[in-house]
């Protein structure tokens, strides 16, 4: 039997969504551990980010967290540190079908983002598929001329330059989604550690609502449950709502809070948001 590929984010997105249809809920993986990675893909959750931006992950343990998930009933996306056209090469060559490329602040740097998953002529991929486990070392029949159609490309908002265009960067074609980080967005406003402030949360229901009048699937980043709900009742498609590092920072407080002296386990901060 031929070998297949696993459907798309942008599948999921396009046969769960809708006008009516359900959000799409998800959890970071920060860890860089296959077990905690494996150990999430069970859990019911639609969708997984595994990130490199701000976690201990290279490529092998990319690698291995892919092998951990593969098999389970979740959608995984995972995010290299930059928008960098040599590193996307990489990421697809091991296996990984669904990007969320961070900081893209323009309609060029999405189209850079989509050229790069793409091979020539259409893009700019380097072609080694006979050394790759995304075409499984060549067994997957027509993946050169196939490789487009497996791999989706959600470009991340997260500045205020992103907001003001938007709407450019909407339109580049291959873009199958766009997701807002309330964090580095309230930075770049001015407003550091104030992802719910309401200029913060104006920008980001201006990027929802931009998305919507596209008929482009949006996302966003909220640990906060009234904020999620918030954004989820202003049109946000998928969501990331926990992450691993921060379920296990909390639950170990909650049982230090339990069962050691209080005054020994003064709080620290311990903000709903990322």
């Amino acid at each position: 039997m031929p070998l297949r590929i696993d459907d798309t984010f942008r599948d999921a997105l396009a046969s769960q969504t809708g006008e009516t249809g359900r959000p799409l809920a998800g959890m970071w993986i920060c860890s860089g551990s296959p077990l905690v990675a494996e150990l999430c893909a069970g859990s019911g959750l639609d969708w997984l980010l595994v990130d490199a931006e701000h976690s201990p992950n290279g490529l092998e343990s990319i690698l291995a967290q892919l092998q951990a998930i593969h098999g389970y009933p979740v959608h995984t996306l995972v995010r290299p540190p930059v928008n960098d056209t040599v590193l996307i090469k990489q990421y697809l060559d091991l296996g990984v079908q669904n990007l969320l490329l961070p900081m893209v602040n323009s309609a060029a740097e999405a189209e850079a983002a989509v050229a790069a998953t793409r091979y020539p002529p259409q893009g700019v991929r380097g072609v080694g598929s006979a050394l790759a486990r995304a075409a499984r070392w060549n067994r997957v029949p027509d993946y050169l001329a196939r490789a487009g159609e497996t791999i989706s490309v959600t470009v991340q908002i997260e500045s205020a330059a992103a907001v003001t265009v938007v709407e450019n960067i909407l339109a580049v074609d291959g873009v199958d989604a766009i997701f807002v980080g309330p964090s580095d967005l309230a930075a770049s406003m001015g407003l550091l550690g104030q992802q719910e402030h309401p200029e913060v949360r104006a920008a980001v229901e201006h990027c929802l609502a931009a998305a919507k009048a596209a008929g482009i699937p949006a996302g966003v980043n909220a640990f906060n449950p009234d904020t999620a709900r918030h954004y989820l009742d202003q049109g946000a498609k998928f969501i990331l709502v926990g992450a691993d590092v921060a379920l296990l920072a909390r639950g170990s407080e909650a049982l230090a809070a339990q069962y050691v002296q209080a005054e020994k386990h003064a709080g620290g901060d311990t903000t709903a948001s990322y």
